[in-house]
């Protein structure tokens, strides 16, 4: 005779955060963390706010906009207005919420009770099979009944794909491999080739972390990936072996630099603009005409580039993973940036110090990656601790990242970036062009060092060829000899 575990108030918070929610500039985020979260019309134990839920995932999937009026008069159409006590209800849920922060919160608890309404009704129907003993006598039939319905309500949680399925699926990736000539990748391709001979691809579920000092050019690395990426071409130009030149939409939050500069750099770039002598009206007129038809056509190769830039500054992290899961179902995302993790913030962890806060951040990237099978390129700073050990090369440590530890273990790869031009006692200091991604840690592959070009005035990063045999910039890449395993075929 006792009622049932509930919470009203919880559930009128979660339907006014939707609806506040989605009346702001964070769009309709509450509603993709209920989606998330696994939240149906039965979780909710008032029927008002049951058929008020149930109204809501239509409109969600019919794709209509949904606020206060619209839902209004979808639920006048059909017509449960008046059964849920008419518009004063519905405005009384807005009034109710002063923020869409604690949403979370919200949901938590009324997935809570829904659970032990579950197990309550679950628990009865056991409870009286055990009583019929005509119907039940085996009693064996009774406790494999009672431990199937239980574990039915853990729902699609645990493996997502069986094992043998698994298996299949690696060893038609591992045959593949023979059938190759040697210039197939794992995934995406990042543009420059020795540093796709590492890494085999930009592969589907890692968190990869380029990390560098301010101004040293991990912004322009990731969207010259980004770019690459977008158009199916290298950093020289030509289609990418791999897929065909196949181009692959990618997202991008740049929480540093508003969309104007991202665009701006990138066409300037892509067209070999120096922009600062651009600005200065420092370029001879024999060159104006050129550099025009260049910046004609670097703007028609990326006005149809799949570039998608979200430049919302401060985004919470949760925000930002349902912008992500809706860029993903809306145009098919296969690469996300992120510039940078250091302006992420979370509402969650930041009244637990900056450590805890960066660590949580860092964990929901790792798991929005998992979650959608993409790669995830985020940015991260570096602290000054490589400056200050003494080295004379600086070369920074994966221990050198910026507040957290929690971003070494939760990634994929780490590449630390450094240019020996900006360190004077660098023996390689003079070499103005010379930057070296160090790949600090890959957990599917090789680690080492690979040396590029940057063209500081574009922007640009390039291959850079080796200068005599046995140049190190690949190292730790070299096949072995070829006594052991295999012989290096002499077109490579």
């Amino acid at each position: 005779m006792k009622t049932p575990p509930n919470n009203t108030e919880a559930e009128r918070a979660v339907l006014g955060s939707i609806l506040l929610d989605t009346t702001g500039r964070n769009d309709d985020r509450v509603m993709d963390v209920c989606l998330t979260s696994g939240v149906q019309p039965e979780t909710f134990f008032d029927p008002r706010n049951r058929a008020i839920y149930s109204t809501m995932l239509e409109m969600n999937r019919l794709a209509k906009p949904l606020d206060a009026l619209t839902l209004i008069e979808q639920m006048r159409t059909g017509g449960k207005l008046e059964a849920i006590g008419g518009v004063g209800y519905v405005q009384a849920l807005i009034d109710e919420v002063p923020t869409t922060a604690h949403a979370e919160h919200y949901i938590g608890i009324i997935r809570g009770k829904h659970l032990r309404r579950m197990m309550i009704e679950r628990a009865a129907s056991v409870v009286e099979k055990c009583y019929d003993e005509g119907e039940y006598p085996d009693p064996q039939v009774v406790l494999g009944d009672a431990e199937r319905t239980f574990l039915e309500i853990g729902g699609s949680a645990g493996v997502t794909m069986p094992w043998s399925a698994a298996v299949d699926e690696s060893f038609r990736r591992i045959d593949a491999l023979f059938e190759s000539r040697g210039d197939n990748l794992e995934g995406l391709s990042t543009g420059l080739r020795y540093l796709d001979e590492k890494l085999q691809g930009l592969k589907n579920a890692e968190m990869i972390v380029i990390a560098a000092r301010p101004s040293v050019g991990k912004t322009s690395l990731a969207m010259n990936i980004a770019e690459s990426c977008a158009l199916g071409m290298d950093m020289n130009n030509v289609p990418v072996k791999c897929d065909g030149g196949k181009r692959h939409p990618v997202a991008i939050f740049s929480l540093e630099m508003p969309v104007e500069a991202l665009t701006k750099r990138m066409i300037a770039g892509r067209a070999g603009v120096n922009m600062w002598r651009l600005n200065r009206n420092l370029v001879p007129k024999s060159e104006k005409q050129m550099l025009t038809n260049n910046l004609i056509q670097a703007v028609g190769e990326l006005k149809t580039a799949p570039i998608y830039v979200d430049d919302t500054a401060g985004l919470d992290i949760m925000d930002l993973r349902a912008r992500a899961r809706r860029m993903k179902k809306q145009y098919g995302i296969e690469l996300i940036v992120i510039d940078y993790l250091q302006l992420c913030c979370c509402r969650e962890g930041s009244r637990q110090g900056r450590q805890i806060e960066v660590s949580m951040i860092s964990q929901q990237i790792k798991a929005m990656a998992k979650e959608l099978k993409v790669p995830v390129i985020v940015l991260s700073q570096l602290s000054r601790a490589n400056e200050q050990r003494g080295d004379k090369f600086e070369k920074p440590k994966l221990s050198d990242l910026r507040d957290s530890g929690a971003i070494e273990q939760d990634a994929d790869v780490v590449f630390l970036l450094r240019r020996p031009s900006r360190n004077a006692a660098d023996p390689e200091s003079q070499d103005e062009t010379l930057a070296i991604i160090d790949v600090a840690k890959n957990r599917n592959g090789e680690t080492g060092e690979v040396r590029v070009n940057f063209i500081r005035e574009f922007t640009r990063f390039c291959d850079r060829e080796p200068e005599h045999t046995g140049s190190e910039n690949f190292q730790t890449s070299e096949p072995p000899p070829e006594s052991e395993i295999y012989v290096q075929d002499p077109m490579i």
